[in-house]
């Protein structure tokens, strides 16, 4: 079975005469838009033919997109990629519906959602908790949804 794709990413507009588009990333691995790289969007396979930096945002020229009104036919559409492969990381689809464990085995609830944060990104439990990441222990995957081990000053889970 294929995994899900993933949105990384939103077409903003056209930008200029030549079929490019601005667009936002929402994932900081930039290599999702490197020359080859291929993305789903509007339902159809794109390769990315070469990418540059503008402000926070990225101009991409898309194969197939020559024009203008090509690039005006890609407007807010979503970015979608097949997962990467990185043990090293912590991927937002790999938490949603995990469990968290405290490090002496009290489960805290599943995670619902991860919230941006300035000072860490936040686990959202369905507790109403919010946990920041900087507390992940470790991430622990099995046959149904992953375990999140948390090592949590106390007081964290007390609710008002």
């Amino acid at each position: 079975m294929a995994a899900a794709l993933l949105e990384v990413g939103r077409v903003d507009r056209p930008h200029g005469v030549a079929g490019e588009v601005v667009v936002s990333l929402v994932t900081n691995r930039t290599e999702r838009l490197q020359p080859g790289a291929e993305l789903q969007i509007a339902g159809a396979a794109r390769r990315v033919r070469r990418s540059r930096p503008f402000g926070n945002r990225w101009i991409v020229a898309f194969e197939g997109c020559a024009d203008r009104d090509a690039a005006e036919q890609l407007r807010s559409a979503a970015l979608l990629a097949a997962p990467l492969e990185d043990p090293a990381e912590l991927w937002v689809h790999e938490l949603i519906g995990a469990e968290v464990v405290c490090t002496e085995g009290s489960t805290r609830g599943k995670v619902l959602a991860v919230q941006a944060n300035p000072a860490s990104d936040l686990l959202a439990l369905d507790s109403g908790a919010l946990v920041p990441l900087t507390f992940v222990v470790s991430v622990e995957a099995g046959d149904g949804p992953s375990r999140v081990v948390v090592d949590a000053p106390e007081g964290l889970f007390d609710l008002p």
